[in-house]
């Protein structure tokens, strides 16, 4: 039989405006950055797609060098969109970027309109798309003009590769820049998408009040520090885990090691009080944020997405509980 979606999929998933604009998205988003690649099981890929999209996830998030190997992840979604989903493109939001390597020479990465340009048109043919509703600069160019980077966004969206715009790692100044150049173009800078996490906090810094200034979206990814924030680790370290196949070589710097372990089974005896996991209250930290649009999660298998939707039934924090949780990162 065909894949039928579910019908109450829009009942329990909440939706917030990215913000200013008038797009809403899923407050959970679906990443496809690991486990959905060439190396992986597609029908494992396929379950939690369609899986997340019967629970309302309709907001998909790629980039161009999701693998392994670089691009296959879009292969992956672009098949499972044939197959499954392509009667209800018009209920999805797909998000992807370009600014990390993707092939030899000087025009194969970063933020080059060059770069931008070639490297979506090759995304939309992986996934077999006229457009994606969301391209963002993966990454700020230390060596390209801002105004070109931006300028390349802009001609992305007056072309209808794209319907939106947004940004990835940029810091606040050079957000707050980005922004001025969209505005003044008219292609208005639709969302930013940083790390955030319990264990990194870089944006309340600045970023998140130049988001609200401004009426930009946030999306945080990483809202699990690599499932670092989960009880996954609390005992050892499972071989089909992301550090046990990557030998605990985990990016941004991550490390498992007794003192992070020791915090997150305190922060896991202060969820099991919420009646929440460790992951649902991690993701529900991150959601606290009226900047927040969504938290972007990965997942390896079926019962993680559904395990992060629950998080949604219970979001609110008391002061005393964002206290104790400030107390226990702060040791």
């Amino acid at each position: 039989m065909s894949y039928q979606p579910a019908d109450d999929r829009y009942d329990a998933m909440q939706y917030r405006r990215s913000g200013r604009s008038g797009l809403k998205l899923p407050a959970i988003t679906l990443g496809l950055w690991y486990n959905f690649g060439g190396i992986d099981p597609f029908e494992n890929a396929r379950s939690m797609i369609r899986r997340a999209f019967d629970l309302g996830i309709t907001h998909f998030d790629l980039a161009n060098n999701y693998g392994p190997p670089p691009g296959s992840a879009e292969e992956t979604f672009g098949r499972v969109l044939a197959k499954d989903l392509k009667r209800y493109r018009d209920e999805l939001v797909i998000s992807s970027k370009a600014g990390y390597y993707m092939w030899p020479g000087p025009y194969g990465e970063w933020g080059s309109r060059k770069y931008l340009v070639a490297s979506l048109d090759q995304s939309l043919k992986r996934m077999g798309l006229d457009y994606v509703d969301i391209f963002y600069s993966h990454r700020p160019d230390p060596d390209t003009p801002l105004e070109e980077t931006m300028g390349a966004l802009d001609y992305i969206v007056r072309s209808g590769r794209a319907l939106y715009v947004g940004i990835s790692t940029y810091s606040p100044e050079q957000t707050r820049e980005a922004a001025e150049i969209l505005r003044d173009l008219g292609t208005p800078c639709l969302i930013h998408q940083p790390r955030y996490n319990m264990f990194d906090r870089w944006i309340e810094e600045g970023l998140l009040d130049v988001l609200e200034e401004e009426g930009i979206g946030c999306i945080g990814f990483s809202p699990l520090c690599q499932g670092i924030l989960t009880d996954k680790y609390l005992r050892e370290i499972p071989e089909d885990s992301r550090a046990g196949k990557w030998k605990n070589q985990l990016h941004w710097g991550d490390e498992i090691n007794q003192e992070r372990i020791a915090k997150v089974a305190e922060l896991n005896q202060l969820a099991q009080t919420r009646g929440q996991s460790m992951a649902q209250m991690a993701i529900a930290w991150v959601l606290r944020h009226p900047t927040m649009t969504s938290a972007l999660i990965g997942a390896s298998r079926v019962s993680q997405i559904e395990e992060a939707v629950a998080a949604l039934d219970h979001l609110e924090f008391s002061q005393q509980e964002l206290d104790a949780i400030d107390a226990i990162l702060a040791e």
